[in-house]
Order: structure tokens, then sequence, then C-alpha cells
């Protein structure tokens, strides 16, 4: 499934820098940026629950937020995008 994960850390907080390159890292190892605070995910329902418990247990769910959208396998053509930072075709051919 396709997954858009988007943030809103409060680094005004104690300890909200920390938490807002903890949860980037975590983000970074399950997907792609395509924005500051947005990734666009490939996941199966399994990596969607470890991702969420650990992205869970770094927030201050009092001062910061997370969102999960499930775009499904049929995302393409729910995805419109215009402008700079053309993203990768996830289901195309991986070259090293």
């Amino acid at each position: 499934m396709y997954v858009l994960i988007t943030y809103d850390v409060s680094t005004s907080s104690e300890g909200g820098e920390k938490r807002l390159r903890r949860v980037a890292k975590v983000c970074e190892d399950y997907g792609q940026r395509v924005q500051n605070s947005v990734f666009e995910c490939q996941l199966d329902p399994a990596m969607l629950v470890e991702m969420k418990a650990k992205l869970l247990a770094i927030i201050n769910d009092e001062k910061d937020s997370l969102r999960f959208y499930n775009l499904g396998k049929n995302w393409k053509p729910r995805v419109d995008h215009v402008g700079a930072k053309a993203g990768y075709d996830i289901d195309g051919p991986l070259i090293l």
C-alpha cells in the first residue's frame, strides 16, 4: 500500500529539535521525502504497524502531530504533482 505521512513537531518545546530529527530519520528509513515534513512510503501492513510504533514512541502527543494517509494499491491516479522535485516511480526499475 502507498502511504503519505506528514508530521508537525514542535521545535520550541524541550527536546523538540531532537524529536524532529528522529521522526525524519524513521520516515527516511521507510520512504521518500517529498516535502520538508511529508513522506511517501510503499509499505506492507506489517511495516506500517512497525513504523507507526516507532514514530509514536518518539513524538510528544501533546505538542506534535502525525498524519497517515493510506492511498492504497491504486495510488497513481490519486497523486498529481506540479512543480519542482519530481518523485520517482516506486514501481519502476531500480538501477544501482
